[in-house]
């Protein structure tokens, strides 16, 4: 349960930071499943709370191609 609310707090900042950056892009754009994902695998990986997951997710969606999905 607790691992469930520290990705969506995560999730939730780094798209909300996301989109203030890049309005055009749509809240329901793909990036988003992406971003979940990745977050996921992160987690898994490093057991790490909201605040620094969050700056993963905002790194990788800045990594990602304009015209992925």
């Amino acid at each position: 349960m607790v691992d469930e609310v520290v990705l969506k707090m995560a999730g939730e900042t780094a798209w909300t930071v996301y989109r203030a950056r890049h309005p055009h892009v749509d809240s329901q754009d793909g990036r988003r499943c992406l971003l979940e994902r990745h977050l996921q695998r992160k987690w898994e990986e490093r057991r790490s709370d909201s605040e620094e997951l969050a700056s993963f997710g905002i790194a990788y969606l800045d990594r990602l191609p304009r015209d992925e999905c």
